[in-house]
Protein backbone atom coordinates (compact mmCIF):
# COMPACT_ATOMS: atom_id res chain seq x y z
CA UNK A 1 0.00 0.00 0.00
CA UNK A 2 0.96 3.36 -0.78
CA UNK A 3 0.57 6.45 1.18
CA UNK A 4 -0.25 9.61 -1.31
CA UNK A 5 0.08 12.80 0.53
CA UNK A 6 -2.74 14.53 -0.07
CA UNK A 7 -0.75 17.98 -0.98
CA UNK A 8 2.82 18.58 -1.79
CA UNK A 9 4.55 19.77 1.65
CA UNK A 10 5.01 22.91 2.75
CA UNK A 11 8.36 24.76 2.71
CA UNK A 12 10.45 24.49 6.05
CA UNK A 13 14.20 25.13 5.22
CA UNK A 14 17.08 23.75 6.52
CA UNK A 15 19.10 20.56 5.44
CA UNK A 16 18.19 18.67 7.91
CA UNK A 17 13.92 19.26 6.56
CA UNK A 18 15.31 18.67 2.79
CA UNK A 19 14.86 14.56 2.10
CA UNK A 20 11.63 14.93 3.60
CA UNK A 21 10.34 17.65 2.24
CA UNK A 22 11.46 16.22 -1.69
CA UNK A 23 10.72 12.64 -0.75
CA UNK A 24 7.37 13.92 0.17
CA UNK A 25 7.12 16.06 -3.01
CA UNK A 26 7.64 12.74 -5.16
CA UNK A 27 5.49 10.20 -3.30
CA UNK A 28 2.76 13.45 -3.98
CA UNK A 29 3.78 12.91 -7.65
CA UNK A 30 2.46 9.62 -7.69
CA UNK A 31 -1.50 10.50 -7.12
CA UNK A 32 -1.27 13.23 -9.77
CA UNK A 33 -2.82 11.76 -13.34
CA UNK A 34 -0.09 11.92 -15.89
CA UNK A 35 -0.03 10.92 -19.77
CA UNK A 36 3.29 10.71 -20.96
CA UNK A 37 4.13 12.90 -23.18
CA UNK A 38 7.87 14.32 -23.67
CA UNK A 39 6.68 16.81 -26.70
CA UNK A 40 8.42 19.62 -27.29
CA UNK A 41 6.20 22.16 -25.72
CA UNK A 42 7.39 26.26 -25.47
CA UNK A 43 6.84 27.06 -21.93
CA UNK A 44 6.85 30.21 -19.76
CA UNK A 45 10.02 31.55 -17.98
CA UNK A 46 11.05 31.06 -15.23
CA UNK A 47 9.05 28.61 -13.46
CA UNK A 48 7.40 27.08 -16.69
CA UNK A 49 5.76 23.54 -16.92
CA UNK A 50 4.10 21.42 -19.37
CA UNK A 51 0.73 20.90 -18.97
CA UNK A 52 0.19 19.50 -15.62
CA UNK A 53 -1.61 16.13 -16.73
CA UNK A 54 1.39 15.40 -19.52
CA UNK A 55 5.01 14.92 -18.70
CA UNK A 56 7.92 12.54 -18.60
CA UNK A 57 10.45 10.82 -16.26
CA UNK A 58 12.15 14.41 -16.08
CA UNK A 59 8.91 16.12 -14.60
CA UNK A 60 9.11 13.87 -12.04
CA UNK A 61 12.08 15.55 -10.37
CA UNK A 62 11.62 19.07 -11.71
CA UNK A 63 8.22 19.43 -10.54
CA UNK A 64 9.65 18.00 -7.32
CA UNK A 65 11.97 20.21 -6.49
CA UNK A 66 10.02 23.24 -7.58
CA UNK A 67 7.66 21.93 -4.78
CA UNK A 68 10.44 22.81 -2.40
CA UNK A 69 10.85 25.95 -3.86
CA UNK A 70 13.87 25.34 -6.36
CA UNK A 71 13.28 26.15 -10.35
CA UNK A 72 15.80 23.28 -12.06
CA UNK A 73 14.33 24.83 -15.51
CA UNK A 74 16.43 28.16 -14.34
CA UNK A 75 19.37 26.63 -12.82
CA UNK A 76 19.55 24.85 -15.39
CA UNK A 77 19.47 27.12 -18.10
CA UNK A 78 21.63 29.78 -16.39
CA UNK A 79 24.35 27.10 -16.12
CA UNK A 80 24.26 25.58 -19.39
CA UNK A 81 24.16 29.64 -20.65
CA UNK A 82 27.31 29.98 -18.97
CA UNK A 83 28.92 26.59 -19.57
CA UNK A 84 26.99 25.15 -22.25
CA UNK A 85 30.32 22.48 -23.23
CA UNK A 86 30.05 20.81 -20.22
CA UNK A 87 26.53 19.59 -21.45
CA UNK A 88 25.84 17.26 -23.50
CA UNK A 89 23.43 18.97 -25.52
CA UNK A 90 25.42 19.60 -28.85
CA UNK A 91 27.06 16.11 -28.61
CA UNK A 92 23.44 13.77 -28.05
CA UNK A 93 21.21 16.65 -29.94
CA UNK A 94 23.36 19.18 -31.97
CA UNK A 95 22.39 21.94 -30.36
CA UNK A 96 24.66 25.59 -30.59
CA UNK A 97 22.79 26.89 -27.19
CA UNK A 98 20.75 26.26 -24.75
CA UNK A 99 17.20 26.22 -25.13
CA UNK A 100 14.79 27.32 -21.88
CA UNK A 101 11.82 25.16 -22.78
CA UNK A 102 13.53 22.01 -22.96
CA UNK A 103 16.99 21.83 -21.70
CA UNK A 104 15.75 21.17 -18.05
CA UNK A 105 13.24 18.19 -19.23
CA UNK A 106 16.22 15.73 -20.87
CA UNK A 107 17.57 13.63 -18.39
CA UNK A 108 21.10 13.07 -19.46
CA UNK A 109 21.06 17.72 -18.89
CA UNK A 110 19.57 17.09 -15.14
CA UNK A 111 22.95 14.29 -15.01
CA UNK A 112 25.03 16.99 -15.60
CA UNK A 113 23.89 19.48 -13.75
CA UNK A 114 23.63 17.31 -10.73
CA UNK A 115 27.10 16.06 -11.02
CA UNK A 116 28.09 20.12 -11.28
CA UNK A 117 26.07 21.65 -8.85
CA UNK A 118 25.42 18.46 -6.08
CA UNK A 119 27.14 15.37 -5.34
CA UNK A 120 28.24 12.53 -7.90
CA UNK A 121 28.07 8.66 -5.85
CA UNK A 122 29.53 5.98 -6.39
CA UNK A 123 27.09 3.27 -8.43
CA UNK A 124 26.61 0.45 -6.44
CA UNK A 125 24.54 -2.57 -6.15
CA UNK A 126 23.52 -2.53 -2.68
CA UNK A 127 20.64 -0.64 -1.77
CA UNK A 128 21.82 0.91 1.19
CA UNK A 129 23.76 3.13 -0.85
CA UNK A 130 20.90 4.86 -2.22
CA UNK A 131 19.41 7.17 0.63
CA UNK A 132 16.36 8.97 0.73
CA UNK A 133 16.14 11.71 -1.72
CA UNK A 134 18.88 10.69 -3.65
CA UNK A 135 18.56 11.39 -7.55
CA UNK A 136 19.18 8.05 -9.57
CA UNK A 137 19.45 8.03 -13.62
CA UNK A 138 19.61 4.60 -15.61
CA UNK A 139 20.16 3.40 -19.62
CA UNK A 140 16.87 1.64 -20.40
CA UNK A 141 17.26 -0.37 -23.10
CA UNK A 142 17.35 1.09 -26.91
CA UNK A 143 19.91 3.42 -24.84
CA UNK A 144 17.30 5.45 -23.36
CA UNK A 145 18.23 7.66 -20.68
CA UNK A 146 15.87 7.65 -17.57
CA UNK A 147 15.81 9.29 -13.94
CA UNK A 148 14.07 9.08 -10.54
CA UNK A 149 13.95 9.92 -6.92
CA UNK A 150 14.39 7.37 -4.15
CA UNK A 151 12.04 7.70 -1.60
CA UNK A 152 12.75 6.45 2.49
CA UNK A 153 10.04 3.66 1.35
CA UNK A 154 11.34 -0.16 0.76
CA UNK A 155 10.27 -3.08 -0.73
CA UNK A 156 8.87 -6.08 1.75
CA UNK A 157 10.34 -8.43 -0.67
CA UNK A 158 13.53 -7.00 -1.87
CA UNK A 159 14.56 -4.90 0.87
CA UNK A 160 15.59 -1.93 -1.70
CA UNK A 161 14.35 1.60 -1.55
CA UNK A 162 11.68 1.88 -3.65
CA UNK A 163 11.82 4.66 -6.16
CA UNK A 164 9.53 7.73 -7.90
CA UNK A 165 10.25 7.53 -11.78
CA UNK A 166 7.67 8.23 -14.80
CA UNK A 167 8.50 5.13 -17.26
CA UNK A 168 5.22 5.75 -18.98
CA UNK A 169 2.41 5.24 -16.74
CA UNK A 170 2.55 8.12 -15.15
CA UNK A 171 4.45 8.79 -11.97
CA UNK A 172 4.91 5.32 -9.93
CA UNK A 173 6.29 4.64 -6.58
CA UNK A 174 8.09 1.03 -8.26
CA UNK A 175 10.93 -1.76 -6.59
CA UNK A 176 12.91 -1.04 -9.86
CA UNK A 177 15.79 0.71 -8.40
CA UNK A 178 18.15 -2.40 -9.45
CA UNK A 179 16.10 -3.20 -13.35
CA UNK A 180 17.92 -1.43 -15.58
CA UNK A 181 21.84 -0.44 -15.73
CA UNK A 182 22.28 2.36 -12.87
CA UNK A 183 23.65 5.41 -14.87
CA UNK A 184 24.53 7.81 -12.50
CA UNK A 185 23.85 8.33 -8.77
CA UNK A 186 23.27 12.14 -7.42
CA UNK A 187 22.46 13.90 -4.62
CA UNK A 188 21.42 18.03 -4.62
CA UNK A 189 20.65 19.58 -1.99
CA UNK A 190 19.48 23.26 -3.21
CA UNK A 191 20.43 26.75 -1.67
CA UNK A 192 16.89 27.12 -0.54
CA UNK A 193 18.20 24.20 1.90
CA UNK A 194 21.53 24.99 2.78
CA UNK A 195 22.59 26.05 6.49
CA UNK A 196 24.70 29.32 6.21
Amino acid sequence: MVLLLAKPPAHAGGVDTFTKDLVDAALYRTGQQVRYDGAYVAIPYPNGDVPEDTGVCTDVIIRSYRAIGSDLQVLVHEDMADNFGAYPSKRIWGLSAPDRNIDHRRAPNLQTFFARHGTELAVTARGEDYRPGDIVSWMLPGNLPHIGIVTDRHSAETGNPLVVHNIGAGPQLEDMLFNYEISGHYRYIPDNYRME
